[in-house]
């Protein structure tokens, strides 16, 4: 963003090999293992002197997806859902005017590991529900400025229907820019093509994203940069588009080459605009300008829509003063879209010691709103919370359904309602589908406070907590689905009562509210209730059609009532499990850091698990990825054991697990 604003930024990274098969792999000497992180580059000529600790310098032009040695772990592999947009949760939250774009550093360009961390402390996004681009923000003229984002966050993304982009940061001269790496960006081939535009493409396809962000800020050019900067977007499009890949523009560059926010489309800026997909409005907007960009835009023929006014909401988060009716006015069309600049100040704005509910708390507010209730806005609070605004959307659209609730983050890791590691973890690719309105609670008495919590889980790091008094029955809409409805269509809930005695039963709906913010008709379904964790089946004997929310209903007979969801399931007769995994293999060492890989397994997998197999019989949790390579570092004998033994598994889509595939390594 501009100097005068700017924060030295930092986020993305990778690197990857591909798999040799089992029986090459089996043959070759085990190599050195070394952590993974997500890969960034510079265009093509470094930076000068030497790279800093843990920084390696590398150049796009010299990429090549066969030479990346880090490849199979940054690769994501869940494709781009498709959503769809329920009834919204209230009036005032529209469908297919206004978008979100977020522009988010998860960590810093260098060492930003590829594949999670054991730390719980992490901006573990969640409310996909009202985002339409995640932009991985970050880049610095002493790293790399080219960042390609990390696997857990695209596999997350995408499972929300939410494209994800990489970043080209040229930075202004202040911090580092060098007009010599524009240049280089830009550069043409004898042919008269754009090289570095084909590597960005290929790349993006390489690694799984869906594109690149453009913010060309280094001063000092002239209008021949500027031509040269128009004719490598338009052809960074062409090549993009026959990809099913996008481009966005940041508002900086101008048509004569110079650097100049303009706050608006307009002539300086136009031709950057009508040659990529959308373009980021500089903060220096005004409602004025807003409205002039719309006009133009709409007279390109272009969707206004696609203009992302940027809210730097770094600083102050819900605390900035934003003219929300510049963008995003209730009582009449939208504007513009909204662009907003690293929402993570939800989890940096906490003091340290924060916990993964204390990031969950800030982030609800961000999002849904000080009323945290996205079907009851609080019309007094300043912040517009895009709940407000946004009609979110879901992509639970195909039976078999599953969740366990997990956020992607977790103080430790639990199967069956068991702790299998007590190591603090992260990792954004294991995160489920998550509820897409949270939380939206239906009752005529005290309304319990609904949260993911950290504290207990079936599987994974977090549960459903609904907590209160209870004083009167109490619906909570868990999902907007449009999931079809046959003869053996079941749900699965497992649940469990902490505190209390409460009567639950199923809400489903196979019909939308008749108006937006109005209750789904539900249908109550009885489940059985009793202490310890358990899990009920309910048939949705004499329901038909399509199931278009689901939620729960709880009643308390004693409170105050402390009742936990961990699991809800929706399936016909699949329960079968996945085919084991093949070829594990263990493909570098260097003490007690291992690189591990293994063949896919055939048919659909929601992610794959490693254990570790322990003298006592017992199995440790190591980590879980949806890639078929994972790292795993400082391991170390124990027990007295000779040689340490992994297993690792595939895990479908209803959490049903393969048979394990083991391997062992001699210390």
């Amino acid at each position: 963003m501009n100097p005068t604003r700017r924060t030295v930024l930092l986020a993305g990274a990778g690197a990857a090999t591909a798999l040799l098969p089992s029986w090459q792999a089996a043959a070759a000497p085990k190599a050195g293992a070394s952590a993974p992180y997500a890969s960034y580059w510079y265009p093509d000529s470094l930076s000068s002197g030497s790279p800093g600790t843990g920084i390696t310098w590398r150049s796009l032009k010299a990429w090549r997806a066969a030479d990346d040695a880090d490849l199979a772990f940054n690769a994501a592999s869940v494709p781009l859902a498709a959503r769809f947009t329920p009834a919204p949760a209230n009036p005032t939250a529209r469908a297919g005017r206004a978008r979100i774009q977020s522009l988010v550093s998860f960590g810093p360009t260098a060492s930003n590991p590829s594949q999670g961390s054991s730390t719980a402390d992490y901006y573990a996004l969640t409310h996909w529900a009202y985002i339409d681009e995640l932009v991985f923000w970050g880049g610095s003229s002493g790293e790399g400025l080219i960042l390609a984002p990390n696997a857990p966050i695209v596999d997350a993304a995408h499972r929300h229907g939410v494209t994800v982009l990489g970043n080209i940061f040229l930075p202004p001269v202040a911090y580092g820019g060098q007009l010599q790496w524009t240049r280089d960006l830009v550069q043409k081939d004898a042919a008269g093509r754009y090289p570095l535009a084909a590597q960005l493409v290929a790349v993006a396809e390489a690694y799984g994203f869906d594109g690149w962000f453009v913010n060309a800020e280094t001063g000092g050019g002239n209008a021949a940069l500027g031509a040269d900067m128009l004719g490598f977007m338009r052809e960074l499009k062409s090549l993009a588009r026959a990809k099913g890949q996008r481009v966005t523009w940041y508002d900086s560059m101008t048509v004569n080459g110079s650097v100049s926010w303009q706050g608006a489309l307009n002539s300086q800026n136009q031709p950057f605009f009508e040659a990529a997909d959308d373009m980021f409005v500089d903060f220096r907007w005004t409602a004025g300008s807003l409205a002039s960009s719309g006009q133009r835009a709409d007279q390109l023929g272009r969707s206004r829509y696609e203009l992302w006014a940027g809210v730097d909401v770094e600083a102050n988060g819900w605390n900035k003063s934003v003219n929300w009716d510049a963008m995003v006015p209730t009582g009449s069309a939208h504007v513009v879209s909204v662009g907003f600049y690293r929402p993570e100040w939800t989890r940096n704005h906490l003091p340290e010691g924060r916990t993964p509910g204390d990031f969950h708390a800030a982030d609800d507010r961000f999002w849904t709103g000080r009323s945290l209730d996205p079907s009851k806005p609080d019309g007094a609070d300043s912040w517009r919370a895009p709940a407000v605004s946004v009609a979110d959307r879901s992509t639970v659209t195909s039976v078999p359904f599953a969740s366990v609730f997990n956020t992607g983050h977790g103080l430790r890791w639990y199967e069956d309602g068991k702790v299998t590691s007590q190591t603090p973890w992260n990792h954004l690719g294991l995160q489920d589908r998550l509820p897409s309105r949270r939380w939206v609670v239906r009752t005529e008495g005290e309304r319990p406070l609904v949260t993911f919590d950290f504290a207990d889980a079936w599987r994974g790091g977090s549960s459903v907590l609904v907590d209160g008094a209870l004083d009167e029955p109490a619906t909570v809409d868990l999902y907007a689905t449009r999931l079809p409805v046959t003869g053996d269509t079941v749900v699965e809930l497992t649940h469990r009562v902490d505190a209390g005695t409460v009567s639950v039963e199923l809400a489903v709906a196979t019909a939308e509210p008749g108006t937006p913010g109005g209750t789904p008709p539900y249908t109550y379904l009885p489940v059985d209730s009793a202490g310890g964790w358990q899990t009920v089946t309910v048939p949705l004997t004499g329901l038909t059609g399509t199931v278009r929310s689901l939620g729960v209903r709880l009643t308390a007979t004693e409170g105050p009532v402390r009742w936990r969801l961990g699991a809800l399931a929706v399936r016909g007769g699949q329960t079968a499990a996945p085919a084991a995994p093949a070829g594990l293999r263990i493909t570098g060492a260097t003490g007690g850091d291992l690189r591990f890989a293994w063949n896919a397994t055939p048919g659909d997998v929601r992610h794959y698990t490693l254990h570790r197999l322990l003298p006592d019989g017992t199995r440790r949790f190591l980590g879980g990825t949806c890639q078929r390579a994972y790292f795993v570092g400082g391991l170390r004998p124990e027990q007295g054991e000779q040689a340490a033994r992994f297993e690792v598994r595939a895990v479908g889509e209803l959490y049903t697990s393969s048979a394990p595939v083991t391997v062992s390594h001699t210390w």
